[in-house]
């Protein structure tokens, strides 16, 4: 045994619970990871060679025994205890849905680490409020404070640029710290809570998932590219580059927020929160729509003025 720091019996770091051999496998995994994107962002490989290399990283990470063994049951304290190759596959998948989830959001200046860095203080609560597993609590800090200091020269106008060794090693490192801060907390809701969190990123990867396969009907067309993202969206309906960003940071700080008045306090003061915001964006997006109506009268009537002149 190595260190040992407990808290209330819940907290063993470099016991019992081998932490040490997990982190190993942390850092194996983010390196071969880390290797094969930087040799995409210098020279460009196959989107599924970067697949393939997601998949051997993951694989050490839960050779190390960083696993899911639980799944709870939305709402209930209920949880449904899985094991063996289940396991496996359920980790796997994860780690790789999520380093992909935040690797395809990496399409603006400071989107895919500015989301990442809101996710991240988001889990630092949940672990906190849990009290969950101290080295989850620690490796979430560090990668929140790597990204505070490098977003300033990653926000638009762009002075460095993070590349898909940047982003697949936040979503990877996204995925294992969530796994480690949910592997001791006795609340079900907790187990849910990254998801939640990760929300946004989740569920564009899903959404392009299936519009590439209708599009394309083909699992080809899966690993090409498309505008077809949110961001994409978002700028298509007139916002810049900076508005699309900072409404995607909103929603990630709004799902967040969900995400710890549910765990603290009940799915009725979350539910009630959530349809604050709704009302709030609701309202706030009808007076930006007669606003800019307005700007738009006041432009044609200047502009029959101009014609009469």
């Amino acid at each position: 045994m190595l260190i040992t720091t407990t808290l209330e019996g819940k907290i063993d770091i470099f016991g019992e619970d081998e932490y040490w051999l997990k982190l190993i496998g942390f850092f194996l995994g983010g390196t071969v990871l880390g290797v094969v994107c930087y040799i995409d962002d210098v020279k460009g490989i196959p989107s599924w060679a970067k697949l393939i290399a997601q998949i051997i990283a993951a694989l050490i990470v839960v050779a190390s025994g960083i696993k899911i063994e639980d799944i709870s049951i939305p709402f209930t304290e209920g949880k449904i205890v899985i094991g063996g190759i289940a396991s496996y596959i359920i980790t796997v998948c994860w780690i790789v849905g999520i380093t992909n989830a935040i690797n395809l959001i990496d399409g603006l200046d400071g989107l895919s680490s500015g989301v990442t860095l809101i996710s991240c203080l988001s889990l630092l609560m949940v672990f906190a409020l849990n009290e969950s597993p101290l080295i989850a609590i620690v490796l979430i800090t560090a990668l929140a404070g790597a990204i505070v200091g490098f977003l300033p020269f990653n926000f638009s106008p762009a002075k460095t640029f993070i590349g898909d060794t940047g982003s697949n090693f936040m979503g990877f490192s996204l995925a294992i710290i969530s796994i480690l801060g949910v592997a001791k907390t006795y609340t079900a809701l907790v187990l849910i809570a990254p998801i939640i969190i990760l929300g946004m990123p989740i569920f564009d990867t899903l959404f392009a998932i299936f519009r590439r396969l209708i599009k394309g009907k083909s699992i080809k067309a899966v690993f090409k590219p498309d505008k077809g993202h949110l961001h994409h969206k978002l700028m298509a309906k007139g916002y810049t580059q900076k508005q699309a960003v900072l409404i995607m940071y909103g929603i990630t700080a709004i799902l967040g927020m969900f995400a710890v008045i549910l765990l603290e306090s009940g799915i009725w003061k979350a539910l009630s929160f959530a349809l604050l915001i709704i009302a709030i964006i609701a309202i706030g997006y009808k007076d930006m729509v007669r606003l800019m109506g307005d700007d738009e009268t006041e432009k044609i009537d200047k502009d029959h003025i101009r014609k009469q002149d």
